[in-house]
């Protein structure tokens, strides 16, 4: 069991925690996620709440394989509304921050955030962990070769699994040498990785195990699926599922994903097997 403190709210994780998927940008890879209108922000936050989210994930910058940077700036003036809103609107809510940019993180922590989830893992920008340790929140630290822009262009490891595993221990000792008391790991799924070696970190998940940190494991929806499937990201609501309780078996503790409801189902189901 591991727990959370959230700026006072402390989340105790007994059993998988499901985290919802807020982008608040026209370029996410996948179009059912993309909201730019408050309202549309409000009413699919409500949703995913009345379907049982543990943890809402709001990112206004886009990070699929590609895409093109924002400035911090453009990225506050997305996501800091959406927060305070938020916050008006569910009070008990735990929100994450998705961003790579400690002034972004200190911004959205100071409106109501509680939770700070950086792609880099503390490499793209020098100031986030000692940023997130003044600020007293968890962290998620997530694996990326490369960066965004470029991930995607022949990524190579010889093992994949040890030097993921070799670059947490290493960022986790960071993070603690510089405050930071909750950590969560997240081997970041099709973040500089191929198809394959998404398979091969999904069968290996368990062996994270070991870092003795809570484990996210975020493929919803993502080529690794749809691909395999030969089908379009609109239609790898099953194939997610499938592949969020192999996650689940492996030892994952958070699921970041777009699909609330069926998230939740597949941990119901995973909680109901193991007792039997």
């Amino acid at each position: 069991m591991f727990t959370l403190n959230c700026r006072g709210k402390l989340v105790v994780i007994e059993k998988p925690l499901v985290m919802g998927i807020l982008n608040i940008t026209n370029d996410s890879f996948y179009a059912g996620s993309r909201l730019q209108d408050p309202e549309a922000v409000l009413t699919r936050a409500g949703q995913m709440i009345a379907d049982g989210a543990d943890i809402l994930d709001i990112g206004g910058q886009s990070t699929r394989p590609g895409s093109v940077r924002i400035s911090e700036e453009a990225e506050m003036e997305k996501v800091l509304p959406a927060i305070e809103m938020l916050i008006k609107k569910f009070s008990a809510a735990i929100i994450s921050i998705d961003t790579y940019h400690a002034a972004v993180a200190k911004s959205a922590v100071d409106v109501g955030a509680s939770i700070v989830n950086d792609i880099s893992g503390g490499t793209m920008d020098n100031n986030m962990l000692e940023t997130v340790a003044s600020l007293a929140v968890p962290y998620i630290c997530m694996h990326m070769k490369g960066v965004p822009e470029t991930m995607h262009h022949d990524p190579r490891y010889e093992n994949i699994t040890k030097e993921i595993l070799d670059f947490f221990i290493k960022r986790i000792n960071e993070c603690r040498r510089s405050g930071i008391k909750d950590i969560i790991v997240d081997p970041g799924f099709g973040f500089g990785k191929t198809i394959e070696q998404n398979f091969i970190l999904l069968k290996n998940l368990c062996l994270f195990k070991m870092l003795d940190t809570p484990v996210m494991a975020g493929i919803s929806r993502k080529s690794t699926i749809y691909k395999t499937l030969n089908t379009e990201v609109g239609d790898s609501l099953n194939g997610t599922t499938v592949l969020n309780t192999l996650a689940l078996q492996n030892g994952a503790n958070i699921l970041r994903v777009h699909d609330v409801k069926e998230a939740k189902e597949a941990v119901m189901l995973f909680e109901a097997y193991t007792k039997a």
